[in-house]
Parts: structure tokens; C-alpha cells; sequence
């Protein structure tokens, strides 16, 4: 009793000196946040730079086309620079693991089994491609080759740090705030996507290395990279009432077309790994395909930026040509990603959308109903599109804000996205990112905790204190085993490691009480038990123990003969189940 006091005033020094540390890793955090912010943010401006360079040196750009006097020649170049562009790419993805460009959908991947630890090589390759591709005039989006390389860059600084694995995630998100803040002249835009679409919580450890990222992302970005805005609006009219009942339809309908967008992408890349054609070559045919359409439709090679802003001014494109770019545009980026070309659908996303939503403008506006509100119907067409493409309606909102500064077309745009997001996520699913990914195993749909399980495997649980028997040994030598171990189940495994099922004590005292006890375990009868494999996620195991009356779930490795590799106890489950929700607990909370 007479220690207490002394013990308690000791706890009470020590707490503001844990205070201080904790504040001190913070702080170091958000300078880490703010470093990785400005590498990523330069970067992006190298890399956009990079890329216009190209598309005027390769005449893919209006403006170098324009300046180019050959139009003999010029034909030629629009068919060789794609088809030579998928070329090079198709060799830059021989040199990565899978054999295909890293995307944004790697990145929410990484951060949600919490496994983090972006590979700096596959990253710098995927970067690689994604300025060959669009360089060359594919059809293909800017933005998802940036969020990556900055997503790339936080992780290799965390790992050259020595960091957790929740310091990784946050200096993920750092670089990928930072280079949407880039791209965009947008850090609020950028915060809120690394936060929606990447890390997919809210925590205040998080939310200030962020900000910090995306702050010094959008400083560098408006004093270094000059590039022009993605669209310009002028002083706008404000929208009839009745106009934004029709914005919500348009949102409806973009939802439609958003899942027409993703669903091709997927289709041709089913179509794509059909094809008698090595891996390698395949962008070069979709190149090559490209090239031949652009002879007629210019407008669909390259990010489409200028088509985007062409798109938001009444009468640039009559109803007809917009039907016509707006197909071949989906169409020629569904070709150029599925058939493997690096790059976003993020840019596409945006040309397709203002395309659809500048349709939607002409076709009222030839009514005679609708005012000058021309470019609401296209940004609203826009932010319908997009929005369920990347998952992230509220980033998309965001951006159209901080582009126009007009609250009335943000109000818009809110109309649309408010049926656009939530029709898509019914239909087809909350983004092409976690429909790819749920197609490569991975389901976010039923949110992070789950995600993380079925990502964690079981040969991590792996234990090997359990009772095997040979099935050539007798019952009594058996019955007397399991009663020296304390267990009430075995497992036979022959001489070679095979496994061949497993039997309960009771059902060998049984054998015994009737006198068999001298013959072999292979007669007793055997109980019906789950088996799983060394690379079953702990999610199914969970699953299988709702049928499992046992003590635990047999491993077995059907890819070397069955072989016995141990068991998983349910407890062991368990106590993984709840350390994983303990570490999202704390990491959502920001106590980790």
C-alpha cells in the first residue's frame, strides 16, 4: 500500500513525456506529408509536361497538327505513332510481375488490406507506360498514372523511413492528394479523393499530412505548371427551376452511360486475353486500329482535352458530330485500356461525360425552353459520368467547384450526381476500381474490415500441435495417442505427407468397445471436414467454421499431393479477426 502513491505519481510523469512523442511523430508525420507532397506534385509537373512535349512533337496534339504542312505525311504519322507507341508499351510490361500497367485500383488494393508497400519498380514502369501511351496519342486518361506515382512515392518513403504499415497508408494518401491537387489546381478536390477513394475513412492523424500534401502540391502547381484550365465558363445564367429536374435526369441517364464506359473496358479485356496475339503486341494492334479511325476523328486521340473544353461552348459540335465523338471516344478507350495500353479513365471519363451532358444541352436547347445554360447541361453530364467511373462523387463535386468557382453550377452538378452515383453503384458497382478488383478476389463491398480478412492468409495461422495418424496404425495405439495429447480429433497422413481425412476419438472408442480395437485406423469411418488451403483467406475459414463441430480446419496442399501442412484452431481465427478490427479501430480513430 505504501508503493501505491509513489507508482501513481511515476505514471503521472510519464504521461506527458508519451503526450510529447506523440505529438513530436505527428508533426514529423505532416513534414513527411508536406515532403512527399512536393516530390509527387513535381512529379506530376514533369510528367504533364513530358506528355504535352510529346503530343506536339508527335503531331497528336491540334496544335502541332496544325502546324505540321504534310498531309500525306501527317496520315502516315496518325497511324504509325499509336500503333508504334503500343509497341514500347507492350515491352515496358514485360518487365513488370504482372505483366501489366500498376492503376489506381492497386493503390485502394494496397491501403484497404492494409499490405501497403507499393512496389517502387512496377510503379516507375507503370509511370513509364502511361507517358508512352498518352504521349503516342492513346486514348487514354492522365490522372490514374499520376495518383499512382504519387501513391508510388509516399510508399517508398515510408519505407525508406522504416515506417508502419498506418504511416505507410497515410504517405500513400499524400501523394495521391498531392497529384490530383496538381493536376487539377484543386487540393480541396485532392484531400477529399485520397480520403473517398483511397483510404475510404475519416481520421485527424490522416486528414493533416494530407492536407498539408495537397496544399504544397496546389502552390507548386500554380506557380510552376502553366497549363491552361480543363474547361473556361464565363459568367453564367442561373437555371430555370424546372432545369434541375432535368439535371437529375441527366444524372440518371449518366449513370447508364458510365456503366456502357466501365463495362466495355472489362469486355474488351476479356475479348483482349482471347486473342491469339502476345501479350506484348496487343496495344500495338489497338494503336494501329486507333490510328486508322483518327484519319476521320481526330478528336478521339489523346486525353481530349480540347474536345472537353470545346464541348462546353453552345454550337462548337452540332448534335450529330457529338453522337459520333461521343461513341468513337468510348469506344477507342475501352479499345486502348482493355487491349493493354498504361493510362486513366479518369480524363476519358471527363471528355465522354461533357460530351453526353452537352448531347443532352443541345437537344433542350433546340426546344427553345432552355435559356443560356448550356454549359450546366455539360458539366452536369461531366460529374454524372465521372463520378460513378472513380467512386468518388464528392471529389467530382470538388472539382467543378474549385475549376469554375460558381456555386450555381456546383448546386447543378449536385442534382445530377445525387441519382448518377447511387444508380451506378446498384447496377454495376461503386467504381471500375473495385469492380477490377473484385474481379482479381478482392470485394470492397462489404467495407475495409472484410476486405483486410480476406486478403490475410492462413498459412500465417498455421499451427502444428495436433495428433496425426498413420492409417496403416491400430485403433488402440491411436485412442491411446489422442489421449496422451489431450485432443479429441486426428489427422491421417500416410508415410509421403498425404492427407486422407480425420477421425474423432469417439468414433475410435466406439471401434474399440466393439473389440476392433486391433484394427487399423483406415477402417474407422471418417468425419466429414472442411479442408482449406495454405493461401485460403482467413474470411472463408471464418465461413467454414459455421459447419465445423471439430477442434480445428485441416491445411492441405492440393499443388504438392495433398500434402499435410498443419491445422487452423478456431480461436486462432478469432484472435486474428479481432486484431485486424482492433488495428482498423484505432487506425480510423487515429489512436494507431
Amino acid at each position: 500500500m505504501a508503493g501505491q502513491p509513489e507508482t501513481r505519481r511515476a505514471n503521472d510523469a510519464g504521461r506527458p513525456t508519451q503526450g510529447a512523442r506523440g505529438m513530436l511523430r505527428f508533426l514529423g508525420l505532416v513534414v513527411l506529408g508536406a515532403l512527399i507532397g512536393g516530390l509527387a506534385a513535381l512529379a506530376a509537373v514533369g510528367f504533364v509536361s513530358a506528355v504535352l512535349w510529346l503530343n506536339d512533337l508527335l503531331l497528336i496534339s491540334p496544335r502541332g497538327r496544325m502546324m505540321f504542312a504534310h498531309p500525306e505525311a501527317l496520315a502516315i504519322a496518325t497511324v504509325l505513332v499509336p500503333a508504334l507507341g503500343g509497341l514500347v508499351v507492350g515491352q515496358l510490361h514485360r518487365a513488370i510481375r504482372e505483366r501489366r500497367p500498376h492503376t489506381p485500383a492497386d493503390v485502394i488494393a494496397a491501403v484497404q488490406t492494409r499490405r501497403g508497400r507499393l512496389p517502387a519498380r512496377a510503379g516507375f514502369l507503370s509511370a513509364v507506360s502511361g507517358l508512352v501511351s498518352l504521349g503516342a496519342g492513346a486514348s487514354v486518361g492522365q490522372y490514374g498514372p499520376l495518383v499512382h506515382l504519387g501513391a508510388s512515392l509516399g510508399s517508398l518513403g515510408a519505407r525508406l523511413l522504416k515506417l508502419g504499415r498506418s504511416d505507410d497508408n497515410v504517405t500513400i494518401a499524400c501523394g495521391v492528394a498531392a497529384a490530383i491537387a496538381t493536376a487539377f489546381h484543386a487540393p480541396l478536390a485532392g484531400i477529399v479523393f485520397a480520403h473517398e477513394v483511397i483510404l475510404r475513412h475519416y481520421a485527424l492523424r490522416a486528414f493533416a499530412p494530407v492536407a498539408a500534401a495537397a496544399i504544397v502540391g496546389h502552390v507548386i502547381a500554380t506557380n510552376v505548371l502553366s497549363q491552361g484550365a480543363l474547361f473556361h465558363v464565363a459568367d453564367t445564367a442561373v437555371p430555370q427551376p424546372w432545369e434541375f429536374a432535368a439535371f437529375i435526369v441527366i444524372g440518371g441517364l449518366g449513370a447508364l452511360v458510365a456503366g456502357a464506359y466501365m463495362h466495355a473496358i472489362l469486355a474488351v479485356g476479356r475479348w483482349a486475353a482471347r486473342l491469339p496475339v502476345v501479350p506484348s503486341l496487343r496495344p500495338a494492334l489497338a494503336g494501329a486500329a486507333l490510328g486508322l479511325v483518327a484519319l476521320w476523328v481526330p478528336d478521339i486521340l489523346g486525353m481530349g482535352q480540347e474536345t472537353l473544353r470545346f464541348a462546353t461552348i453552345e454550337g462548337a459540335f452540332g448534335g450529330f458530330e457529338l453522337v459520333i465523338v461521343l461513341v468513337l471516344k468510348l469506344a477507342a478507350t475501352a479499345l486502348c485500356i482493355g487491349m493493354g495500353f498504361g493510362g486513366g479513365v479518369f480524363s476519358p471519363a471527363l471528355v465522354i461525360g461533357t460530351l453526353f451532358g452537352a448531347l443532352c444541352g443541345t437537344l433542350i436547347g433546340n426546344t427553345g425552353l432552355a435559356g443560356d445554360t448550356f454549359v450546366f447541361y455539360a458539366v452536369c453530364g461531366m460529374v454524372a459520368v465521372t463520378a460513378p467511373v472513380i467512386g468518388a462523387p464528392l471529389t467530382s463535386l470538388l472539382i467543378v467547384f474549385e475549376l469554375t468557382g460558381s456555386y450555381v453550377l456546383t448546386t447543378a452538378a449536385l442534382a445530377s450526381v445525387t441519382l448518377a452515383s447511387p444508380i451506378a453503384a446498384q447496377l454495376f458497382g461503386r467504381s471500375l476500381f473495385d469492380i477490377q478488383l473484385a474481379n482479381r478476389g478482392l470485394d470492397l463491398s462489404a467495407g475495409r474490415g472484410r476486405a483486410l480478412l480476406q486478403s490475410a492468409r492462413l498459412k500465417h495461422l498455421l499451427s502444428q500441435d495436433c495428433v496425426t495418424l498413420n492409417p496403416r496404425g491400430s485403433i488402440d495405439d491411436a485412442v491411446a495417442s489422442l489421449g496422451h495429447h489431450g485432443h479429441g480429433e486426428a489427422y491421417l497422413v500416410d508415410d509421403k505427407g498425404r492427407y486422407h481425412g480425420s477421425v474423432t476419438l469417439a468414433d475410435l472408442e466406439v471401434m474399440r468397445g466393439r473389440g476392433q480395437g486391433q484394427r487399423r485406423v483406415r477402417d474407422c469411418p471418417r468425419t466429414p471436414r472442411p479442408v482449406l488451403g495454405p493461401e485460403a483467406s482467413v474470411w472463408s475459414a471464418m465461413h467454414q467454421l459455421q459447419d465445423v463441430t471439430g477442434e480445428a480446419i485441416a491445411v492441405v496442399d492440393d499443388k504438392a499431393d495433398d500434402a499435410f501442412l498443419g491445422v487452423v484452431y478456431e480461436a486462432s481465427i478469432a484472435r486474428a479477426y479481432l486484431q485486424y478490427s482492433e488495428e482498423l479501430r484505432r487506425e480510423e480513430h487515429g489512436t494507431g
